[in-house]
């Protein structure tokens, strides 16, 4: 291992982290930028920004720059971006940072060129590494990508989810999902304000997906506040967990077939490894209360959730940044 001048940016949907050698994880902010319509200027960043979502503040537009794990507006990530640097500290040198960036696996030509253009607009400027998810999530595991051997990871994070084969720090196998925590959000908001005329916040539906997850659980329903849509005021009410589960059900269902179907198209030579290391499962989703036991039950083997799921994949991707092997096996650009 030889420490570099370098950072891991984690850019994900919902959060982006970043990790700056020899200094840790220095940055967890959800990817939002809260930007002032009347003069184009950034009024804040991160979770002050976040915090403004769906309050409707007078001149002030929130934006959430990345859609389903790519971006979605390059100049406000660049803006998101530049920013969250600055609160780093990331200092010049002599020569160019490396920058580790995470995307997912099947993301286009174009969606990588633009990951590139945003980090190329930086400053200190950087040197481009980009990473497949999988392959920083595999290495966040604790999978010894040096040696060559098979792994298998499911990462679930709020705009994508990766499910992927690799052998050390190459995708043997990978499928991009272009769905998990967001969409299920999405899916809960409208159940409930359907079946019980109530409008909910982000959070409040966050909470209940965390709480009821796939009803597998002792909890059989939640309180929550929301607002009546008839009445157009305040309202306290239980959500039930069948409604939950329900409602997460098609995007759980998606992520089980995927693992299903790549699990019948492993390499033989794989196998053995790929059995007895396990499902590792990454990522915000992974806490979801039920996930693990449906996975396992269709794979017919030992899934098991890492450690700080939420960090695994920036975990993986300082791993790769300060191990020159690594980096040269698992970058793509």
């Amino acid at each position: 291992m030889r420490l570099r001048a370098g950072v891991a940016i984690d850019l994900g949907t919902v959060n982006t982290l970043v990790y700056v050698s020899g200094r840790g994880l220095v940055i967890e902010e959800p990817s939002a930028i809260a930007i002032n319509r009347s003069n184009g200027q950034i009024s804040a960043i991160g979770r002050s920004a976040d915090a403004l979502t769906d309050k409707e503040p007078q001149n002030i537009e929130v934006v959430h720059p990345l859609r389903d794990g790519v971006i979605a507006d390059l100049d406000a990530t660049v803006a998101m971006l530049q920013a969250f640097l600055r609160m780093a500290r990331l200092r010049r040198g002599l020569r160019r940072t490396t920058a580790v960036i995470c995307l997912p696996s099947e993301a286009t030509w174009v969606e990588r060129r633009s990951v590139a253009a945003a980090a190329e607009a930086l400053k200190p400027r950087c040197s481009i590494r980009l990473v497949d998810e999988p392959v920083a999530a595999a290495a966040g595991a604790g999978f010894d990508l040096a040696a060559g051997s098979g792994a298998f990871v499911v990462d679930v994070g709020g705009g994508t989810t990766e499910v992927a084969v690799l052998a050390g720090g190459h995708v043997v196998r990978a499928r991009s999902l272009r769905l998990g925590g967001n969409v299920m959000d999405e899916a809960i908001m409208n159940a409930v304000r359907t079946q019980l005329g109530l409008l909910l916040g982000r959070n409040a539906v966050r909470t209940l997906k965390m709480m009821l997850g796939l009803g597998d659980g002792d909890v059989t329903e939640a309180e929550t506040v929301g607002v009546d849509i008839a009445l157009r005021t305040p309202r306290v009410d239980h959500v039930p967990a069948k409604l939950v589960a329900a409602a997460v059900e098609p995007t759980v269902k998606a992520i089980a077939l995927t693992v299903q179907e790549l699990l019948a198209d492993i390499p033989p030579n794989l196998a053995e490894e790929v059995f007895r290391g396990g499902i590792r499962l990454a990522g915000g989703g992974a806490m979801l209360p039920g996930l693990s036991a449906r996975i396992e039950a269709v794979a017919r083997m030992p899934v098991v959730v890492v450690d700080d799921p939420l960090r695994c994949v920036i975990r993986g991707a300082a791993r790769i940044l300060e191990h020159d092997d690594l980096l040269a096996r698992a970058t793509t650009g």
